[in-house]
């Protein structure tokens, strides 16, 4: 039988630890291509390239696979720019990530890396977001390899619902100590932020933006309760951003 097509994209460049590990495991399932930017893009969430060009290269990276490109535009545009032009056939799977950082709860809809799962849920191609709750260029991308493995593996043979694709969030925690798999929601939560005001060297006023992670939700249903109690949080996503409970009220009003 054909084996499984897998397209692997992330948002902080190809050569990124996250990417390699990800690729490594999904080569024990499919052939992989691999459409990455060519530096890093976090924090694009579904940002795509209007105004300029956009450049593909092939690359050889040590350890990696015979199929990779590096893209100069933002995650969305790798997905875009593999469906339309490199790929030899439409992928069975699109996978993105593994980030270096978590995108749970709000943080999704800042993020890159499932910006770029979207992208390939819109096109109807099942899409899974990965990332691990560690920001350090050498964070731990092992202690769940066997757990991500399965995901792949289970969303190939059971599918996804068009408009649906699956954000998978890691703890930062050793194998012995993650506790298995929880299906969960999106955590109400927000970022409390600043923009710090500073002054450059000559004088100019610039701004930073900082912030603390604020999390509303007690419920032990929720994609944080998972992260801080050790699970591997799995959330249902899709990009039907319509509140059709409200529609009802809405014709209601006036207008």
């Amino acid at each position: 039988m054909e084996k499984p097509l897998i397209l692997i994209t992330n948002d902080d460049g190809i050569t990124a630890p996250g990417i390699r590990k990800l690729i490594n495991i999904a080569k024990k399932v499919g052939d992989v291509y691999v459409v990455a930017p060519n530096s890093p893009q976090s924090g694009m969430g579904h940002a795509i390239t209007i105004s300029s060009t956009l450049h593909v290269e092939n690359m050889e990276i040590a350890n990696g696979v015979e199929h990779e490109w590096a893209c100069s535009g933002t995650p969305v545009d790798c997905v875009k720019i593999a469906i339309d032009k490199i790929l030899p056939r439409r992928p069975d799977i699109c996978l993105s990530g593994i980030n270096h950082g978590a995108n749970s709860s709000i943080n999704v809809i800042y993020s890159g890396t499932m910006s770029a799962a979207v992208e390939a849920g819109i096109e109807g191609i099942p899409a899974i977001g990965f990332s691990l709750c560690d920001f350090s260029y050498n964070a731990n991308f092992d202690a769940a390899e066997e757990y991500i493995e399965q995901i792949i593996v289970q969303t190939l043979k059971n599918k996804l619902p068009n408009g649906v694709v699956l954000n998978v969030n890691i703890p930062k925690a050793e194998k012995e100590d993650i506790k298995g798999i929880k299906i969960c929601r999106q955590a109400k939560a927000k970022w409390d932020e600043e923009l710090e005001e500073r002054i450059d060297p000559r004088g100019k006023k610039y701004y930073w933006l900082t912030g603390q992670f604020v999390n509303l939700d007690k419920g032990e249903d929720s994609d944080e309760w998972a992260l801080e109690n050790n699970y591997i949080s799995i959330v249902p996503v899709q990009f039907d951003l319509t509140a059709h409970r409200y529609i009802q009220e809405l014709n209601q009003w006036e207008l």
